[in-house]
């Protein structure tokens, strides 16, 4: 009897199993064509008309023009804001190792030998050394301390005018570059009453093209202005704590310098009394 249900029975394994793999099947394709109606106007891309893009594709040879301008003032003003942060940084850390050096109970050759070759203060330390030297040929007529202030003078205005190139770039950029985006809004303007007269119809469809460019023109011309003078700022204040910085170590060098020769001359009336 049992070996009859059984026998009886085992056949309708398949045919459940099946029955529950297609209502399995029925429900997650109905799940997937559910979610993917749901998520369709999300993955939806919607492109815009009135980009950037489309300003270049579609403007002029004003238009397009204007935009290079705008982009190699920015590459310009971004090359020198990045060159003249790191010269600045560079600056500072010499400036921190030639007062480093002046710590030293050496002389001032010796001072010099252990700064960095491509320093500016190595430079101005040798430029002094130098002068130092080149007293004794004018026979007593300039004072020893004058001479020596009037060398390093000279370094340290060298130094000031080297620490200021690439600003004045930054301030032509942050001045100009808005006018370049009004230029180019103007423009835009422009085509859109040229638009408007050719079609004799003021519809958005119509004038949302050369409107957008304008209003493109003038954020472009701000983004490239208002870095520029921000970091003109920035690194003009800089400069300046810099430079302060560098007239502190001439002081220094200057009183080093009269020390040491006043020094040498001890020791050489020494040697002559003995």
């Amino acid at each position: 009897m049992s070996r009859n249900v059984h026998a009886s029975y085992r056949p309708r394994w398949p045919a459940s199993l099946l029955l529950v793999l297609g209502l399995l099947v029925g429900t997650l394709a109905q799940a997937q064509s559910g979610a993917v109606a749901f998520m369709a106007p999300v993955a939806e891309v919607v492109s815009n008309p009135y980009g950037l893009r489309s300003v270049w594709a579609q403007g002029d040879w004003v238009a397009r023009a204007t935009l290079l301008l705008l982009a190699f003032m920015s590459l310009l003003s971004w090359y020198f804001i990045i060159a003249k942060w790191l010269s600045q940084r560079q600056l500072q850390a010499q400036l921190q190792a030639a007062n480093s050096a002046f710590t030293r109970d050496e002389t001032l050759q010796l001072r010099s030998e252990a700064m960095d070759t491509q320093s500016p203060f190595r430079s101005m330390l040798m430029s002094a050394l130098a002068a130092r030297r080149r007293h004794a040929s004018l026979a007593g007529q300039v004072d020893l301390g004058n001479w020596l202030s009037q060398d390093i003078v000279h370094s340290v205005s060298s130094l000031q005018m080297r620490s200021q190139e690439g600003l004045s770039i930054l301030a032509t950029v942050g001045s100009t570059a808005p006018f370049v985006g009004l230029f180019g809004t103007v423009w835009g303007i422009y085509n859109a009453l040229v638009t408007i007269g050719v079609s004799g119809q003021a519809s958005i469809d119509r004038v949302a093209g050369p409107v957008g460019e304008a209003l493109i023109m003038t954020a472009l011309g701000l983004a490239v202005a208002v870095p520029a003078v921000l970091a003109y700022n920035a690194l003009v204040r800089r400069n300046r704590v810099t430079l302060h910085a560098v007239k502190s170590f001439s002081s220094e060098l200057h009183t080093q310098l009269l020390v040491e020769v006043e020094r040498q001359q001890g020791k050489a009336a020494a040697r002559r009394e003995a």
